[in-house]
């Protein structure tokens, strides 16, 4: 039966989101491995990318505009402290697929499947039709990715807030963690991805009751002078990376500024050279298989201009439909812009660092057209234990002086006096506790609020 209210966000919808938060990490509600499915079972892999390796790399970095040798040069990343060919940071991304399928392991294992009563408090999404926008993505990265590894991942909802949006009225924040681990059991990284689930509005339909209608906030972009793009030509040209020189924790300062780095005018073409390196973590699929998604998951299409099915994704490259969700023109990726702030960061502290946590919020679209001035700065040092530690604030600024994504960071230098620093531990050895972990503190943070 058609829901009523598809695309709305009601008591009842918000109510079935919130019992979910656990039911998938509880060994307890699944069923026993199946003797059937266990006797081929082979390992899984969900990602664009099943193994690390350097054309994917490379894929990769060239999507987002970088050529560090660290990723890219293996005669050169062999004589770093890594000692061959790493990723970077954010080359987790393809390297894990969003599953609609809940296990209990993330394929390293013979699946264990929900009983049916868990199942069906699972199945679906209750607030299906409504946009998706990230809004929030925390890392914790604790290894670095190697050419040859392969990586297993867990996704589960872990928190759900209730909320209004001046973007689209009333609001749900849905916040997932990921946990990816590789080959030899070690944890990779943990990732806290906050979206803002509303009720989708045309860029041109009345302003909320505060006034802030989404064209009125941010138009889309206009055409540039000569005289900028020579600007932004100028910051290409003299873009920099420390590379091997290394950068010591006592030679920071407190309050120095990272030297800027430059991104745009963001065209449609950078935007399918970065799908074609980030891949399909987002379930892009072409002709016979979209249609074999459509029938999976039919409300992640609707009919273009054209009256054709198509991937309710597309605010990324149709400018139809990205006004219609509530944008003025096509924009970018929240993981696009995270990544910049890594080239940012690694092109400041060099080879011999370690970028392990990165906290970015996404406040602004990033439109086709929009330049992105990407800067940060040093507001802290600290001890800790083994660790030497740097924090930093980070920001992405478009061509209007808007900052359109904000956060922070901690760096991990090696020290004059002590010498080469540790990597981080994860809180937890089972990927699922990790999770469970985040569970908790979620469940804590809107104890403490209400």
């Amino acid at each position: 039966m058609p829901d009523p209210d598809f695309g709305k966000i009601t008591d009842e919808k918000v109510a079935a989101l919130r019992r979910r938060p656990g039911i998938d990490l509880d060994p307890d509600n699944f069923l026993p491995v199946d003797p059937a499915e266990a006797a081929d079972w082979r390992p899984e892999y969900w990602g664009f990318n099943h193994e690390v390796t350097p054309d994917g790399i490379r894929h990769f970095v060239n999507g987002y505009g970088d050529d560090n040798p660290l990723y890219c040069d293996e005669e050169y990343a062999s004589a770093t402290r890594w000692e061959g060919l790493i990723a970077p940071p954010t080359f987790v991304w393809p390297m894990f697929t969003m599953q609609d399928d809940i296990r209990l392991g993330g394929g390293d294992e013979p699946p264990r499947r929900l009983k049916p009563e868990f199942a069906a408090e699972m199945e679906g999404d209750p607030i299906r039709g409504t946009g998706a926008l990230q809004s929030e993505l925390q890392y914790e990265f604790y290894r670095p990715q190697r050419i040859g590894d392969r990586l297993f991942a867990k996704r589960s909802l872990v928190g759900v807030a209730d909320k209004r949006s001046s973007w689209g009225g009333r609001a749900v924040h849905s916040t997932f963690g990921v946990v990816s681990w590789n080959q030899a059991n070690e944890i990779v990284h943990l990732q806290r991805g906050t979206w803002i689930r509303a009720e989708r509005k045309h860029v041109d339909q009345e302003a909320t009751p505060d006034g802030k209608g989404q064209r009125a906030i941010q138009p889309a972009p206009e055409p540039y002078t000569d005289e900028y793009l020579a600007r932004i030509d100028a910051a290409y040209d003299a873009e920099r990376r420390r590379g091997a020189e290394p950068l010591y924790w006592e030679d920071v300062q407190e309050g120095e500024d990272l030297p800027a780095i430059v991104k745009g005018p963001l065209r449609l073409t950078d935007v399918i050279l970065w799908h074609a390196g980030f891949g399909q973590s987002f379930p892009t699929h072409a002709f016979g298989l979209a249609r074999r998604k459509r029938r999976e998951s039919p409300g992640l299409y609707t009919k273009n201009t054209l009256n054709v099915w198509d991937i309710v994704q597309r605010m990324h490259w149709d400018p139809d439909w990205a006004r219609k969700v509530g944008g003025a023109a096509c924009y970018d990726y929240g993981a696009l812009r995270e990544t910049w702030l890594a080239q940012l960061l690694n092109n400041w502290s060099g080879d011999d660092s370690w970028l392990w946590k990165l906290h970015v919020q996404h406040r602004k679209f990033n439109y086709i057209g929009d330049t992105t001035w990407l800067r940060g700065t040093v507001v802290r040092k600290d001890r800790r234990g083994s660790h030497r530690e740097v924090t930093l604030e980070i920001r992405c600024k478009n061509q209007r002086g808007l900052v359109t994504s904000s956060g922070t960071a901690v760096v991990l230098l090696p020290s004059r006096e002590e010498g080469a620093f540790q990597l981080p531990a994860p809180p937890a050895t089972s990927p699922l506790d990790v999770l469970r972990g985040e569970v908790e503190r979620l469940a804590r943070s809107t104890d403490e609020v209400s």
